[in-house]
């Protein structure tokens, strides 16, 4: 009978666990939600000098408005843009990065990172590019 008893109380703590649990994960879910369309981009080949850019795309899947209030970028080689409006709940959005190749030569690999409300974690886009010698004139 007492090891029943142990049992039963051994299997109400458990269950209060897992229903704690589950109830703090959803909680995480509620906010803005960035989410990406893709969120890396290789440049392939480019010559140094040359500067490219690339558009990546994201929709705020949360249930409150995006803020983003700030994108660090590893290098001034790379230059940012975003909308600085609040981006509401199924609303899209665009974050323009610009690369200078200029004084760089072989493999480059960035990171750029998202400074904003968004529950999610984990809100980095990168790129990569190999740099070629000047291109012959």
């Amino acid at each position: 009978m007492k090891k029943f008893l142990i049992l039963i109380i051994f299997a109400a703590f458990t269950a209060t666990g897992f229903a704690q649990q589950a109830k703090t994960q959803a909680v995480k879910a509620n906010g803005p939600v960035l989410t990406f369309e893709k969120n890396t981009h290789d440049f392939g080949d480019i010559f140094q000098g040359d500067k490219v850019e690339q558009v990546f795309k994201f929709t705020n899947t949360g249930n409150e408005p995006l803020i983003i209030s700030n994108i660090q970028v590893t290098c001034g080689c790379t230059a940012p843009e975003w909308p600085r409006n609040p981006i509401p709940p199924g609303g899209k959005g665009e974050i323009k990065i610009a690369f200078n190749s200029a004084g760089k030569m072989g493999r480059q690999n960035k990171t750029v990172t998202v400074i904003s409300n968004a529950v999610n974690e984990g809100n980095t886009i990168s790129f990569v590019t190999t740099i070629l010698d000047k291109k012959p004139q």
